[in-house]
């Protein structure tokens, strides 16, 4: 696709989504990383619903180390893989506490040293708290970024790369949030409500099933 369409894209899905935002409830940077460890094949809903209240009483690692495994599962456990992502965040935050100073690094690499953090939970932090221009992909963003034709790829790291390639600069700090929104509401995964879709002229989807 060309650069010039890839704008076009941009410019017509900013219309429909124009102050894109993570929908995730959080305090401060601890509680961010740890609402988007959670979101992982999880709704943005659930996870603030979970942590509303872990966050009354939790705001940084020392005190979810003091909260302790167990507890951790009871306020979560209404989220998928709450077992593994318990695990997970507390030995996180043991490790910002022995490693970092309680502090979160910055750099990438240092972020996905973190135990449960991989590229996308790094991407979506250095995105939207470091503002770092950065295409976290998910579900969301792999299918949409494939469907319309930004990207041929075949794995979400394969599309992040080539995205963070080809979205024109201007794009960058919000075309995760854009392409999650069009993703949610109308390029949905089993009935895309292609008729009002506002790419549909320039989706590659839409026009390969149009013609077959």
């Amino acid at each position: 696709m060309r650069i010039a369409t890839i704008e076009k894209v941009f410019n017509l899905l900013s219309r429909d989504f124009p102050n894109p935002q993570t929908e995730l409830k959080y305090i401060n940077r601890y509680t961010f990383l740890i609402s988007v460890m959670l979101s992982a094949q999880a709704t943005d809903i659930s996870v603030n619903k979970a942590t509303r209240k872990l966050f009354e009483i939790v705001k940084n690692s020392k005190e979810m180390v003091e909260l302790g495994e167990t507890n951790l599962k009871r306020y979560i456990k209404t989220i998928g893989l709450y077992n593994t992502k318990a695990k997970n965040i507390i030995r996180l935050s043991k490790m910002l506490l022995s490693k970092y100073n309680n502090k979160i690094p910055k750099d990438f690499e240092s972020l996905i040293s973190l135990p449960g953090v991989g590229n996308k939970t790094a991407s979506v932090y250095q995105n939207s708290i470091l503002n770092v221009p950065r295409i976290a992909v998910d579900t969301h963003v792999f299918r949409v970024s494939n469907r319309i034709g930004l990207t041929k790829s075949r794995t979400v790291d394969l599309t992040q790369i080539s995205l963070e390639k080809i979205v024109p600069k201007k794009w960058l700090m919000t075309a995760h949030h854009i392409l999650i929104f069009h993703g949610r509401q109308i390029c949905k995964a089993r009935k895309p409500l292609c008729n009002i879709c506002s790419v549909n002229k320039i989706c590659y989807y839409r026009r390969d099933n149009l013609q077959s």
